[in-house]
């Protein structure tokens, strides 16, 4: 029977990190299901998602630690269980985009909490507009809309809480 680990590190950014540490995972005998890798600031950061039977996952929550202080990395191990199938949800893609200001996180995140709507993903991007250098910030997310909820409804209100704050807005269903 197949057990799982999510693990999570953060460190100073070098090249190789990626390779030492998943050489190590593949040597324990275990599978990454699936990852998030990113660098952060100086900061390399990582959440991984492992399968593996009984004895695997075993092997890396007892050496995993070590390897980690190698690479320098801060490590937090967690035993899970595979996400079951969420019926009745209807995936859809949210992006929106704005002039930086503190809070466009919590509101968007609010927004969607209070209908009742999960996140499932979230990433964010803070850059410079090409012309002008007036400071920029991108979210991109996918949500789990209840089949039951008016999608046009949600769309509509959405469109219209990214005007309320400037934003650029955009929803729509995820291609499977």
């Amino acid at each position: 029977m197949s057990k799982h680990l999510v693990i999570t590190a953060v460190g100073d950014d070098r090249p190789g990190i990626v390779n030492d540490l998943t050489r190590h995972l593949l040597d324990s005998g275990c599978n990454i299901l699936d990852s998030r890798m990113t660098i952060l600031g100086g900061e390399f950061a990582l959440i991984l998602l492992l399968s593996g039977n009984w004895s695997s996952i075993a092997k890396v929550e007892e050496t995993l630690p070590r390897v980690a202080d190698k690479l320098g990395l801060t490590l937090n191990l967690k035993r899970t269980e595979r996400r079951s199938p969420r019926g009745n949800l209807l995936s859809y893609h949210v992006d929106a985009l704005a002039i930086d200001q503190p809070g466009l996180v919590h509101r968007v995140a609010d927004f969607f909490s209070s209908r009742g709507i999960n996140i499932e993903t979230l990433n964010t991007d803070s850059y410079n507009a090409a012309h002008t250098g007036t400071p920029m910030f991108a979210i991109s997310m996918t949500v789990n809309i209840p089949s039951a909820q008016s999608i046009a409804q949600i769309r509509e209100q959405y469109l219209d809480f990214c005007d309320s704050l400037n934003m650029d807005g955009m929803m729509e269903p995820v291609r499977a």
